[in-house]
């Protein structure tokens, strides 16, 4: 049934997008200078979890890349990279210069390597980038005249809220990309372009993809791992083609897989921030503090914490319920993960 799993993947670019051709078009215009040997202003792409800023990222990247070969891109998840040093020494890695660079490199030596790579244009697509913990890594590379930036996080409000006045004022003047939430044609269109190419013909009907994008709600990345888990689940049974009883058992499943890599995912303080909530049921954020401070060794500041918790419930992991004065957090339904 499935004839090429990785289109199935979540993280799988397409050849050819199907929608978000405003956003492309926008990022592309942004990007533009590179062609002619200029170097573009940062371009920040904002919007919900699950609406393709990724995808749209490394898009356009390989478009600009068959125009002008010389262009390097590095991608960096500042979720896991959340350092400076892990960020300068990601972007090293990506471009092929992270040789004989050791933990204990100090970090003006990476940043140092990097200033010297300057033999052709750097494009740094910084995803997660508000999950940062050391922004000194924006000023690193926006220094650079070679280096040039494309941030992708979930709303501007929380992004520039987190970063110094240094790097603020010097990134107040990129190109916003806003990304909305998926429509259920547009979900559908996507997940017949998806089928086309990753499944045996008549092996789904329209009816079916219409029900994984209403189940999804606005999110790809949920409809698409419904379809993926509805057909490894029919092709497991030796089904001829995707079943409504299938379908309805994928539908859950693909939220609490999604939900698990999610969690498994969150690095060690945001995991202790979860068993917390997960132990708890519900809890106050003073109390969550409390007992997260009395976990770990070197705890974070509480702006940090509040960064860690407002990006697990972007992630549907976390549900804060009620206004700043009264707030508690719980875990989304169904979210206890091992």
């Amino acid at each position: 049934m499935i004839v090429d799993g990785r289109i199935l993947r979540e993280d799988f670019v397409p050849s050819e997008v199907v929608h978000r051709h405003d956003e492309v078009n926008l990022l592309s215009e942004t990007l533009e200078p590179l062609v002619s040997g200029g170097r573009p202003d940062p371009s920040f792409l904002f919007g919900p979890t699950g609406v393709g800023k990724t995808c749209i990222a490394r898009y356009t990247l390989g478009q600009l890349r068959e125009q002008v070969p010389e262009v390097r891109v590095a991608y960096v998840n500042c979720w896991q990279e959340y350092t400076r040093f892990r960020v300068l020494y990601g972007v090293l890695e990506a471009i092929d210069r992270a040789i004989d660079v050791h933990r204990t490199t100090p970090k003006d030596e990476l940043f140092r390597r990097l200033a010297g790579c300057d033999e052709q244009p750097i494009v740094v697509i910084l995803d997660e980038v508000d999950q940062l913990e050391e922004t000194a890594a924006l000023y690193d590379l926006h220094r650079l005249p070679h280096v040039s930036l494309v941030l992708i996080a979930n709303r501007e409000e929380e992004l520039f809220a987190s970063l110094d006045d240094r790097v603020r004022s010097r990134l107040r003047a990129g190109t916003r990309v806003r990304f909305d939430r998926y429509g259920t044609d547009e979900l559908v269109a996507i997940l017949r372009e998806r089928t086309i190419k990753a499944l045996e013909p008549d092996v789904v009907t329209d009816a079916q993809l219409r029900r994984i994008a209403d189940a999804a709600s606005g999110d790809a990345r949920v409809a698409i791992g419904v379809l993926r888990s509805a057909a490894r689940r029919a092709e497991r049974d030796r089904r001829a083609a995707i079943t409504d009883e299938v379908l309805e058992a994928a539908i859950p499943n693909a939220r609490t897989e999604i939900r698990r890599k999610t969690v498994e995912g969150l690095i060690e303080h945001q995991r202790v921030l979860y068993d917390v909530i997960a132990e708890t049921g519900e809890i106050e954020p003073g109390a969550l503090y409390e007992e997260y401070e009395r976990r770990v060794d070197a705890p974070k500041s509480n702006r940090t914490l509040r960064n860690y918790l407002t990006k697990m419930v972007h992630y549907d992991l976390v549900v804060a319920v009620g206004e700043r004065g009264g707030r508690t957090y719980r875990l989304v339904d169904g979210g206890e993960c091992e």
